[in-house]
């Protein structure tokens, strides 16, 4: 009986960080997609929105590590 619940507590944590991962590459898309959405209405600011999509992308990954390293913790 115990070895059935670490089994499935192993098998809710691998679901848990397939759900992060999801949510964190559909965010980070979402992203690109208003990224390039407005380098594309005003071309002669893509600097200052490529630096904010990267500081954006970086901290989405960053919360999406943070989901995997929390769904093999717990």
């Amino acid at each position: 009986m115990e070895n059935e619940l670490i089994t499935s507590a192993v098998d809710l944590s691998v679901v848990g960080f397939g759900l992060i991962t999801v949510g964190a590459s559909f965010s980070i898309a979402l992203t690109a997609f208003g990224a390039v959405q407005s380098i594309a209405r005003q071309p002669e600011m893509q600097s200052r929105i490529f630096t904010v999509f990267i500081m954006a992308a970086a901290m989405i990954e960053a919360l999406g590590l943070l989901g995997f390293v929390l769904a093999f913790v717990s």
